[in-house]
């Protein structure tokens, strides 16, 4: 079974092409997790929030993850940072077009 997990954060920016630049070798790390299937990066420059939506293969690597990745956030001045995990209903999720 797969999970789900979504972080967000205030973020201030920078965003769009700065965003890739300052975050490149912070995803080059990320993508070394383990259990991550994939995570998709967020942002939304008009509600100044950041964050991604993380697939894991199993819930303990997930549960790892968040713990690790909030203290590194807080450790970058990050605070108010909101995490959910989710079970994933891979059957639908296929219907639906999702690739887990």
């Amino acid at each position: 079974m797969k999970y789900l997990l979504q972080i967000d954060f205030p973020y201030s920016g920078p965003f769009g092409d700065e965003f890739f630049t300052a975050m490149k070798e912070l995803a080059e790390d990320i993508a070394t997790e383990e259990g991550l299937v994939s995570k998709i990066w967020t942002e939304n420059e008009e509600t100044q929030e950041a964050g991604g939506i993380y697939v894991f293969d199993n819930l303990d690597d997930a549960n790892r993850y968040l713990a690790k990745h909030t203290q590194r956030l807080e450790s970058f001045g990050f605070t108010d940072i909101k995490a959910k995990t989710f079970k994933i209903n891979e059957e639908l999720s296929k219907i639906t077009k999702a690739s887990v």
